[in-house]
């Protein structure tokens, strides 16, 4: 009864519009009313949500992220992924992929890279001749990659949601290949409906050009290349290296590029300390809502559930895979991540799949999630940016969801794409 009440609760504040950060709290302090549980437990829980340093690092990567996003890096990573990749058919298809891979692995956002390249290249495959639905479906789909290429910090946020024993540097490295895997089959999803369509190549502007747009680009890359090396090299560790990146960020877009004005560092500072807020708030209600989880435990009756139905692995990771799609269609990816981990990691280790390769699999399907009516924020972002209907962008969107599953289905079932690099750079 008490585990029907904390659900229930949660289900019927979302269904009314609650914030799902507050519809955590309210239905875990339910469900320890309910219980008898003193509430002081309840509001301790919350508070030690929030309490582990580790979590300082999310507001230096958010901080960081959005530097990138009002700073005017974009417009340069655009110009090197034009000048590397826009002499293909449909080549700015291919270009705007390529610039989300680049530039989600600067920002570790979806949202900031459909905010930021999405106002510069929607705009621009309009007037080359695309069509709407195409430049807003490209936009969408390739904004994850910001997701799963570190860094992220959403890979903080599972790495604290598992209980600290999965190391960040290896989330960090696990999430390289199947990023670049990813936007490999979205880059050929696009190039293969440009050709239907009949979408013309880009002129190659020379390698000149190609140097210059690369050596352009540069100082903004080497954000990620300070953040990520850091930790890998163990100088920083993951709150350092946010730190650093923070003030590398602010270093170059003011010094650098020159393109950081006072109101854009107003607007940075307002929208990282929006984001931060939400972010810390929601994992604030998500551990008493997790205790509460624990407390009716429910990862050993999942456990229990999913290996009563079957012991096949490939089996019960296609149904875990299945509830996650559906998961990430109704509900915030952060919230996702800090409720599913202490569900479903237990099963994974009782079938032997390593936690950093499931860490990589439920951000590929919750970065899905987000691109997935009804709620999803990415693919309505992008149909604001593009000014479409979003009804007209589902239609069309399909060939770039089979691409990004495709991926999934490999990532999942081939352990090698996610842990090779990590086993060969840090060690198991």
């Amino acid at each position: 009864m008490g585990l029907f009440i904390l659900l229930g609760v949660f289900a019927l504040c979302v269904m009314i519009g609650a914030p799902v950060a507050f519809a955590l709290g309210i239905s875990a302090v339910a469900a320890f009313w309910f219980e008898g549980l003193p509430m002081m437990i309840g509001f301790q829980r919350i508070v030690a949500g929030i309490s582990l340093q580790a979590y300082l690092a999310i507001p230096f990567f958010i901080f960081a992220g959005d530097l990138m996003f009002h700073g005017g890096i974009a417009a340069r990573l655009v110009k090197f992924a034009q000048a590397a990749v826009g002499a293909v058919r449909g080549g700015l298809g291919i270009v705007n992929v390529f610039s989300s891979m680049l530039f989600g692995g600067i920002s570790g956002s979806a949202i900031a890279d459909i905010s930021a390249l999405g106002s510069i290249l929607i705009p621009a495959m309009k007037e080359k001749g695309y069509d709407a639905d195409y430049a807003v479906n490209v936009t969408v789909t390739s904004s994850i990659a910001g997701i799963i290429i570190p860094p992220s910090h959403n890979m903080i946020i599972f790495a604290l949601a598992a209980g600290g024993g999965v190391s960040i540097s290896k989330l960090f490295l696990a999430g390289v290949v199947p990023g670049i895997l990813m936007c490999v089959c979205l880059a050929l999803a696009a190039y293969l409906v440009a050709i239907k369509r009949g979408y013309q190549a880009e002129k190659f502007p020379g390698f000149a050009a190609l140097g210059y747009a690369f050596a352009g680009a540069i100082p903004g890359l080497f954000t990620a290349v300070i953040i990520v090396g850091g930790v890998l090299s163990g100088i920083f560790t993951a709150t350092e290296s946010g730190a650093i990146g923070a003030i590398y960020a602010f270093f170059v877009t003011l010094i650098v590029y020159r393109t950081l004005t006072w109101d854009n560092f107003k607007t940075t500072v307002v929208s990282s300390v929006r984001t931060t807020s939400m972010v810390l708030v929601l994992i604030a209600c998500a551990g008493a809502f997790a205790y509460m989880l624990t407390f009716y435990r429910v990862p050993s009756k999942t456990v229990d559930l999913l290996l009563g139905i079957s012991d096949n692995v490939i089996l019960i990771l296609l149904m875990i895979n299945l509830m996650l799609l559906v998961l990430g269609m109704i509900m915030d990816m952060a919230a996702l991540i800090l409720i599913c981990t202490p569900i479903f990691l237990p099963v994974m280790n009782a079938l032997g799949i390593d936690p950093v390769q499931f860490g990589i699999i439920l951000l590929v399907n919750l970065g899905l999630g987000l691109c997935t009516p009804p709620v999803g924020t990415c693919l309505f972002a992008g149909c604001v940016v593009g000014k479409l209907p979003m009804e007209k962008a589902i239609k069309t969107i399909w060939p770039f969801y089979l691409a990004i599953l495709a991926a999934l289905m490999l990532i999942t079932f081939v352990p090698a794409i996610c842990l090779t690099l990590p086993n060969l750079l840090i060690g198991n």
